[in-house]
């Protein structure tokens, strides 16, 4: 697998609150994206301890063997206990009350990927032939409207209320996380992203910068530029994950 990691605080917001990290041991790979909210105090801190916890947890997993079933349980079992640890710190420090991060996390084995995600911040996959579609499902307001039926995805994207997310990490003492299975091969691709990226470029615009004949590192930048040069309202964060031969653990 290779993979590449790009944050960047956008052309309004004067300090960034998304968080991101890639880690490896040997043929797996976590990605992890996290998008402190906005609207509460300490999105930075939320986002921020969501990366530390984690990377605490991977890095002590290091001699497991996971088959399938394993690793979605440690996933979902580290997901679970970061929550809580925000959710615990929060109500330590006065100055971090109500603070709260979206996370989205693909653990990936050369043959298996497994995503978990809370919020708004997305994955989506390319897979061999390059086609690209989003395989995680927003937990906002707006997309709960356009599931029941009461407002269309061409109007959801001009919601006022589009940025208001129905599930956060470190807000509540529990938590619901979806979670996606898939398999991969060589040449597939996973892109995960605050929604700084998901809300300036269309599926086919990331789609198209993913097929460049380009590196990794150069069709991150460009993504970054892309939605800086649509506006960049919003810190931006992205990973991309490319598969590559090997034989899964």
């Amino acid at each position: 697998m290779k993979a590449v990691l790009k944050t960047d605080c956008g052309k309004v917001r004067t300090h960034n609150e998304d968080s991101g990290g890639i880690f490896e041991q040997g043929d797996r790979l976590l990605a992890v994206i996290a998008d402190g909210m906005g609207g509460h105090r300490a999105g930075d801190v939320a986002s921020q301890l969501t990366l530390k916890y984690l990377q605490e947890k991977w890095e002590q997993s290091d001699d497991l063997k996971l088959d399938v079933a394993e690793a979605v349980e440690w996933l979902n079992e580290a997901i679970v206990s970061t929550n809580q640890e925000l959710y615990r710190y929060a109500n330590e420090h006065e100055e971090c009350r109500g603070m709260g991060t979206t996370i989205v996390a693909a653990l990936c084995f050369n043959e298996h990927l497994i995503v978990s995600h809370v919020g708004d911040s997305r994955c989506y996959f390319s897979d061999s032939k390059g086609d690209l579609k989003q395989i995680t499902e927003d937990h906002s307001l707006v997309n709960e409207l356009v599931k029941s039926g009461h407002l269309s995805k061409a109007d959801a994207e001009y919601h006022p209320k589009k940025h208001v997310i129905v599930r956060a990490l470190g807000t509540d003492p529990e938590i619901n996380i979806d979670t996606v299975i898939m398999t991969w091969t060589d040449n597939c691709k996973l892109l995960l992203c605050s929604d700084g990226l998901s809300d300036k470029l269309s599926d086919k615009d990331l789609q198209n910068v993913l097929n460049e004949n380009a590196s990794l590192e150069e069709k991150a930048e460009a993504l970054i530029q892309f939605a800086n040069n649509a506006g960049g309202e919003d810190n931006i964060t992205l990973a991309i994950v490319e598969h590559t031969d090997g034989e899964d653990l």
